[in-house]
């Protein structure tokens, strides 16, 4: 059996595999649902369980529900360009990448896929997933559920009154410069990263809520920058009490319909029922593609952006230091000097947009060198590099201007 036909059948896992069916199943097909995992720590996974749960994480009894985010009837194109003069075969190997697309000037340049992943699947997003919630946000403030990115959290969730984020204003959530205490160490198994979404809550609280609203202050609000993906979890629950409507549902209205995306995604969600927004957004590549080129474009509908005038501009450019030079965090991208700018999630997943050169790159992965692997890392920029000279060289030979900054 085909290994994207095992992927499709892995939605049926845990039935299979305690029915008499299971055992009329080749061998290919055991050995693979026999991989996926049996317990809810995702960051402690084997590589065998990585490869066979990112591709199922929605549809694992393991974990929570997911809500659908659907799609409209008809998606936008994706033609095909030139292909690109550019070797990947090793790039790919090294990263373990399931998937690798390049968009550029509206063309596909390249399409890629490894792991036994094809088009036709989706795999999750983790915290590519960030950029996603920061763009929703930015919509509800162009919809006037958000009065001001000044506002104070407090403001729009009454229940974190009295904890450290009743200081935080929404701008300082979105830079994760909030001051508040958060250990985002992904090898650490007592590391609120890793202990968050097993946290059991307070009866009748969100569990996001009711995980963050103890944790203490160790700076003043705005003073300093610190990774956190509980401080994302917050804006999307920030993002769904100001709309009174599911993220997952917003999404779909704001931007995965009328962006003409190709496939159904799904958000996996917390204990208490809401959008794990920091995370977690199963999607098919080539849609992930799609919301590169969406926000390229100016994240417009119609014509008309569905952000605050200016404000996509701010979110994707440097708004607080990060000690990297080079580099930046702007509202949940990463941002780069030259004006690119990336989504990036662990493990090896990411979105990288260079307006220059009109430029989307989309790749999902799963990196053997674990959830944020500095070699990887350092590598997947290296080629992201790569892939701009790359076009360079192309409009110099073709006569066109040079767009290197």
């Amino acid at each position: 059996m085909k290994i994207r036909k095992i992927a499709l059948g892995l939605a049926a896992v845990v039935v299979l595999a305690a029915a008499a069916g299971w055992f009329s199943l080749d061998k290919e097909t055991r050995g693979l649902l026999a991989t996926l995992p049996t317990n809810r720590d995702v960051l402690f996974w084997s590589q065998a369980q990585r490869d066979a749960g990112f591709r199922a994480l929605d549809r694992l009894s393991i974990l929570a529900k997911a809500r659908a985010v659907h799609a409209g009837p008809t998606p936008s194109p994706l033609p095909p360009g030139a292909p690109l003069a550019l070797d990947v075969d090793a790039f790919m190997a090294a990263q373990r990448n399931s998937a690798l697309l390049i968009v550029q000037d509206g063309k596909l340049r390249l399409e890629r896929y490894g792991l036994g992943f094809d088009a036709s699947g989706r795999w999750t997003s983790f915290s590519v997933a960030k950029s996603i919630t920061s763009t929703l946000l930015g919509a509800a403030l162009r919809d006037g559920y958000i009065k001001s990115m000044d506002d104070k959290v407090s403001q729009y969730i009454p229940q974190m009154k009295g904890s450290a984020y009743d200081d935080v204003s929404i701008r300082q959530l979105l830079t994760m410069t909030s001051g508040v205490r958060w250990n985002e160490d992904y090898a650490d198994p007592n590391s609120d990263v890793a202990k968050f979404n097993n946290y059991q809550p307070e009866p009748g609280v969100d569990a996001i809520v009711s995980y963050l609203r103890r944790l203490p202050r160790e700076a003043p609000a705005g003073t300093r920058w610190h990774y956190s993906t509980g401080e994302t979890n917050l804006v999307g629950i920030l993002v769904g009490q100001a709309t009174g409507k599911h993220l997952a549902d917003y999404l779909s209205e704001k931007i995965w319909m009328p962006a003409g995306m190709e496939q159904q995604a799904t958000w996996i969600l917390s204990r208490t029922g809401n959008e794990i927004s920091g995370c977690c957004i199963q999607a098919a590549t080539r849609d992930f593609a799609r919301f590169g080129l969406f926000v390229l474009n100016g994240a417009r509908v119609g014509g008309t952006s569905i952000v605050p005038d200016g404000w996509l501009a701010d979110a994707t450019s440097k708004r607080v230091d990060i000690g990297e030079p080079g580099r930046g965090y702007g509202y949940q991208w990463w941002t780069y000097d030259d004006g690119s700018f990336a989504a990036r999630g662990i493990f090896g997943q990411g979105i990288f947009i260079d307006p220059k050169r009109r430029l989307v790159i989309a790749v999902n992965a799963d990196w053997g060198g674990g959830a944020s692997d500095p070699v990887a890392r350092k590598a997947r920029d290296a080629f992201y590099r790569s892939v701009q000279q790359a076009i360079d060289d192309e409009a110099q030979r073709s006569g066109k201007a040079d767009v290197r900054p």
